[in-house]
């Protein structure tokens, strides 16, 4: 066995993994990583903040579905870490954040930068470790990809003190290839209890969550719709599970990200098919409405996640692909029939209860930006979008048709979550067209990465939603301006009606207009394909906007009359 430096074998692990883009920021305890990454077909991009780096490496797994990984020093960069294993542990999203650390002999003396990570990274990941012996460097990484896949999928944080990583070990990579991950299957007793349920049930509903995308069960899930003639609905991060477009779509219930026409179909429903989906607080609302008198089938890879809300008629615990293709088959021994009233049903009420955007009133209300976003791009581009009022308006109006395709952050919802994932969304599909949503807030946060995509050719669309519009007129009285604030000029290529405002190397447009949110949309896009940089375009909306919440699905406060 060829005995090379410990480093270079965990190199050998990530590349064999399919990572190909690593998210990080140098510092001196993991030298010894850097330097074997050098001249090896691993990308790696410097990050300005670690926090970003884990946002990243984020928005790279969730788009491709393998592993993402972020690297950091010892100390503060792991702690600044913590964010984005939360955000990843919550919305179950596999990656690997490395850490180094100082040397094994200092960890007890309070050495410069020496904390203990471990402990800290617990609550929030699947597996913390610190690797004691180099010849353990190997496995633990393979242990750390399999655990990251495996069941619901997570974080796992590994340390690594200088010492471990100076060493060298016996390794050989040829004879070396992935932990086999094992899919976990559903009982076939509860598949047929389930079809029953279904068969039985006059006003069934599919609820898809990120399971279902996670799982990569999009193409079962329909095709278990369409032989059940059973209406699909979403949760957040189910969105793009299953096209909009499609006859059976029911849309979206919930108190925060919702529409009307959706709530009014579940409430009217009698049975829910949960696939992959938690019954998150902003979904479910007051529980005494939710679960009202219908029953409900839940589905979930988690044994944990059943019942932890509330107590299911049915539990299972599956793979969500698994158990789709487990109902398909049974399905084969039974004949369905249609449910043409109850779509037909459906269909009314999305007639019925729409909500208005075709505002064209200053100061531009969201649903108007929606409205222009749904129509500008096309099915194919990928949507990045965190945590505030512009979610939920993007919840309630924006159109998502495939999965993976419409990126957000569900339950930690931390601000400047979009820039840096935008960034890993175009690394892992560096041909697809990425446009970011963002509020005037978040924006604010981890702003400093948009360094890091004009300094790697990273171009992708940023629309920021600003409710300052009042403070635009104050801003013009002072010639103050809180955002893209310098060199500010007139476009000459093609959209000379256009405002250029450039920072970080960037550049960017300012909307006042319902009628120049087009113009500008299509002027951004085709200029972050021409500078392969970010491009902004700030839409200045109205200061206060309903957003239609409440605490139940029945009591939901709507901005327009039904």
């Amino acid at each position: 066995m060829p005995r090379i430096p410990a480093m270079q074998a965990v190199v050998d692990v990530l590349e064999s993994e399919g990572v190909d883009t690593v998210f990080g920021c140098p510092g001196a305890a993991i030298l010894p990583l850097y330097n074997a990454l050098q001249g090896r077909a691993i990308q790696h991009l410097i990050v300005r903040h670690e926090e970003g780096a884990t946002h990243m490496a984020d928005g790279w797994a969730r788009t491709n579905g393998n592993v993402g990984v972020a690297i950091g020093t010892s100390g503060p960069a792991g702690t600044n870490m913590i964010t984005g294993l939360y955000t990843a542990h919550a919305d179950s999203i596999p990656m690997i954040c490395i850490t180094g650390q100082a040397a094994s002999n200092k960890l007890h003396t309070e050495a410069f930068q020496a904390v203990d990570i471990v402990e800290i990274a617990k609550p929030v990941t699947k597996w913390a470790v610190q690797v004691k012996e180099a010849a353990q460097l190997p496995w633990i990484f393979r242990e750390a990809f399999r655990i990251a896949r495996s069941g619901r999928p997570g974080p796992v944080l590994i340390d690594l003190p200088i010492d471990v990583q100076k060493q060298d070990i016996e390794w050989d990579s040829s004879i070396d290839s992935p932990l086999p991950v094992t899919a976990v299957k559903p009982a076939s007793a509860r598949v047929e209890r389930a079809l029953d349920m279904l068969l039985a049930a006059e006003r069934p509903l599919i609820l898809a969550g990120g399971g279902v995308v996670l799982g990569e069960a999009s193409e079962q899930l329909r095709a278990v719709a369409e032989r059940l003639d059973v209406p699909v609905q979403v949760t957040l991060m189910g969105k793009g599970s299953f096209p909009e477009n499609h006859e059976l779509f029911a849309g979206m219930a919930g108190i925060q990200t919702s529409q009307r026409w959706a709530n009014a179909a579940f409430l009217e429903s009698d049975l829910v098919l949960a696939l992959g989906a938690r019954f998150g607080d902003r979904h479910t609302g007051e529980l005494s409405v939710y679960r009202g008198d219908r029953k409900f089938i839940h589905v979930d890879i988690e044994p944990t996640q059943l019942g932890k809300v509330f107590g299911p008629d049915l539990g299972i615990v599956s793979d969500t692909r698994e158990f789709l293709d487990a109902l398909l088959a049974a399905l084969e021994k039974r004949s369905p029939e249609p449910r043409r009233e109850w779509v037909g049903r459906i269909a009314e009420l999305k007639e019925a209860l729409p909500r208005r955007e075709d505002f064209d009133t200053l100061p531009i209300k969201a649903p108007r930006v929606f409205k222009e976003i749904n129509e500008t791009f096309g099915e194919d581009t990928y949507f990045v979008t965190a945590i505030g009022l512009y979610q939920i308006w993007s919840g309630q109006f924006q159109k998502a048709h495939k999965p993976r395709h419409y990126q957000v952050c569900g339950q930690a919802g931390p601000l400047g979550w979009e820039i840096p994932a935008a960034i890993g969304v175009k690394k892992a599909k560096p041909d697809a067209e990425v446009v970011g949503v963002v509020g005037d807030y978040s924006f604010q946060f981890l702003v400093e990465e948009l360094a890091v995509a004009a300094q790697y050719d990273v171009g992708f669309v940023l629309i920021m939603l600003n409710n300052e519009y009042l403070g635009l007129i104050r801003q013009a009285e002072t010639g103050y301006d809180m955002n893209f604030e310098v060199d500010i000029h007139y476009d000459s290529n093609g959209t000379d009606n256009v405002k250029i405002m450039e920072a970080y190397g960037c550049s960017g447009t300012r909307v006042l207009e319902p009628g120049e949110i087009r113009s500008s949309l299509e002027w951004a896009r085709k200029e972050a394909e021409r500078t392969s940089r970010p491009v902004l375009v700030e839409i200045m909306i109205e200061r206060e906007g309903n957003a239609a919440m409440g605490a139940a699905l029945d009591a939901v406060k709507e901005f327009e009359p039904a």
